[in-house]
């Protein structure tokens, strides 16, 4: 029975999206009526018979208009690297008319991959969103239908209606992308469109233009955080993270001794004074924080992960600096620790990874641990985002407030403020300040961690 429902879903979908494509509103609305006075006809001299003759014609004028569009384009899009949810971009077009004709009333539309889910997606992906309140259309999962395809497109892009095209020229036009999910938008081509003189159907001309956009998460303003803690040292410096052996902060020159690595030999000052001379170097010691993203959840889509994720790259924005560290740490397939900041990533690279990030739901909280554990030595504070309150998450919370790590903690909930045992007089103390944070009230409380 699933799978029927899923075939005559995607099908259905197939068919609509054609049609919407091809036939107006006017065009659908003529060929209903056409419908209606063939099945309530019964005679020649039937005024419905006649109404219908008369609307079966403009129906095949129509199409065999719409059929002689043969006319010839090509066209190029500039699409930025990146959009992020809830921004309109806009970005440029270049439509080439290759006719000898000049082109009016024409329409551009962008063509996107095929958004529709596979039949595991369908079955696995919880309700998360009820878009109607029919009961019926909720038993099929319809309105769950629709919102998946709404996920996996990510985009609207609005159509464009082309000014006069001279013959044999380029014209530029602005396209509209409105971001609604984060991922990658996928875009195969584009479609010139005329519609026919009745105005029932659209005649269409494809252009192949494959191209993809990656759309990063959405951001919210933040006050300025600051997170207390002392700079430590960091083994290796930072170079250690791109490249073999230790490369720590230059200080002076002097005379080799046994037991010196052969990096550090300096071959300048040897040539120059006629005996091995090495550079002495000092340990590095500077700020790093952690950002713990929990993404632990039992179905593979929520609003809560989504808002996490999204704060996530606002406090990475904020927080990440030129005289610090930043280390993402976050568990998908595996457990994952990216590091930024300093000149090894840029913020950029952070974002395009949690456009990336998918719910974990295979594994428990304790699997990012040992990721927490490897840098706790480096730290000098932490921030912890999480899913939920429960014991696991408290322990590692005690864990970090145990060994001297300021943490700052935020949970996301939407139960209006309350989460199951979260004290928060027990938890804010010198090392560990806590907030709740509540679904539609993101904004807002974020301006007071």
């Amino acid at each position: 029975m699933k799978l029927f429902i899923y075939r005559l879903f995607y099908f259905s979908y197939g068919i609509y999206r054609k049609l919407t494509r091809r036939v107006t509103v006017s065009g659908r609305v003529i060929s209903l009526l056409a419908i209606a006075a063939a099945l309530t006809g019964s005679s020649n001299a039937s005024m419905n018979y006649q109404i219908f003759t008369f609307l079966l014609s403009i129906l095949i004028i129509s199409i065999v208009s719409s059929l002689l569009f043969r006319d010839r384009f090509s066209a190029n899009r500039n699409l930025p690297r990146f959009a992020t949810v809830g921004v309109k971009l806009k970005y440029k077009i270049v439509i080439n008319n290759k006719s000898n004709n000049i082109q009016k009333g024409l329409k551009l539309f962008e063509n996107f991959a095929d958004p529709r889910p596979n039949f595991k997606e369908f079955i696995e992906t919880l309700e998360t969103r009820k878009v109607r309140h029919n009961s019926f259309i909720q038993a099929f999962g319809y309105d769950r239908w629709l919102w998946l395809i709404s996920r996996k497109q990510c985009a609207i892009a609005l159509p464009i209606d082309l000014p006069s095209l001279a013959p044999n020229s380029k014209t530029e036009v602005i396209g509209e992308i409105l971001p609604t999910q984060r991922g990658i938008f996928r875009l195969t081509g584009m479609t010139v469109a005329r519609t026919d003189p009745f105005g029932l159907f659209k005649a269409c001309k494809t252009i192949s233009l494959p191209q993809s956009l990656l759309i990063l998460p959405k951001l919210y303003q933040l006050p300025s955080v600051q997170l207390p803690g002392i700079k430590k040292h960091q083994s290796g410096g930072v170079a250690l993270t791109s490249s073999v052996g230790d490369s720590e902060e230059f200080r002076s020159l002097r005379d080799y001794r046994p037991g010196d690595s052969l990096r550090k030999i300096h071959w300048k000052s040897w040539a120059k004074v006629g005996k091995p001379i090495v550079k002495e170097e000092q340990d590095e010691f500077f700020v790093r924080h952690a950002l713990i993203l929990d993404t632990f959840q039992s179905v593979n889509y929520s609003e809560i992960l989504e808002e996490a994720i999204s704060i996530a790259a606002s406090l990475a924005c904020e927080v990440q600096t030129q005289e610090s560290l930043l280390d993402l740490m976050f568990v998908g397939n595996e457990a994952y620790c990216f590091t930024f900041g300093r000149g090894l990533s840029h913020t950029d690279k952070m974002l395009e990874i949690l456009a990336s990030v998918v719910a974990c739901r295979d594994k428990s909280f304790d699997s990012i641990i040992p990721a927490v554990l490897e840098k706790l030595s480096l730290l000098s504070g932490c921030i912890c985002i999480f899913l939920c309150w429960d014991e696991d998450r408290k322990r590692l919370v005690n864990y970090l407030k145990s060994v001297g790590i300021h943490t700052l903690v935020l949970v996301i909930t939407d139960k209006e403020g309350k989460v199951a045992n979260f004290d928060l007089d027990s938890m804010n103390d010198r090392l560990t300040r806590s907030h709740i944070l509540n679904l539609g009230k993101i904004q807002e409380e974020l301006m007071h961690i």
